[in-house]
């Protein structure tokens, strides 16, 4: 099967850094994606809708965001775990609705190869994939602090204006906080990232005076 395929070429080493943690979720998501499309665009759908659920589950509740970060788990302990919370997510609304085959098996999936923890990186690499889909260019603007309105609504007219912008039908900003650039922005949108943080500017400097040196 397609994830059972990529979920092999992503058993690596353990000991990784971020970016190939990164790498790792891609190929999930890529799989699910590819999967989900291939049945057809409202499976895609679906399983776009099943992901956000389980985004917000993880965001919510604190027992499911420690079952889907704990490394110690058997896979019998992940296995049972998977199961209760489809159950629970399955049941909310007005009536029971039975989640597709494609995420419950990306789930089991990622639960064999213990991978759990890869899940927010999964979803979010699918939504990206799901948003090019639909048309959507999403610009992730990362600062040190949260941006006031004011100035994600005058970044949000500017980038407008790029060539990206222009071929999709609609332009979503989105902020997120990270204490760690110090400074500045870190602007990410379609594979392309404009790093102007006050922490890349220290990491260059440092270079510089590490080869001077």
């Amino acid at each position: 099967m397609l994830l059972a395929s990529a979920a092999r070429k992503a058993t690596v080493a353990p000991g990784l850094g971020r970016r190939a943690a990164s790498a790792i979720a891609t190929k999930y998501s890529k799989a699910v994606y590819g999967a989900a499309l291939a049945k057809s665009p409202q499976t895609l759908t679906q399983v776009h809708s099943e992901l956000s659920s389980v985004s917000a589950a993880i965001a919510k509740d604190p027992e499911v965001s420690e079952f889907v970060s704990n490394p110690t788990l058997s896979l019998l302990e992940r296995n049972k775990g998977l199961q209760t919370l489809f159950t629970k997510l399955e049941g909310q609304g007005a009536k029971k609705t039975p989640y597709s085959d494609i995420t419950k098996n990306l789930f089991t999936v990622l639960s064999e190869n213990g991978r759990l923890s890869e899940t927010p990186g999964v979803i979010e690499d699918f939504n990206e994939l799901f948003a090019q889909y639909k048309g959507e260019l999403t610009v992730t603007v990362t600062s040190a602090t949260a941006l006031e309105k004011s100035v994600l609504t005058r970044l949000e007219t500017s980038l407008k204006q790029s060539q990206a912008a222009q071929a999709a039908k609609s332009v979503k900003v989105v902020n997120k906080v990270n204490p760690t650039i110090l400074g500045g922005l870190i602007v990410d949108f379609g594979d392309k990232t404009i790093d102007l943080s006050v922490q890349s500017r220290v990491t260059k400097l440092n270079n510089v005076l590490t080869q001077s040196v």
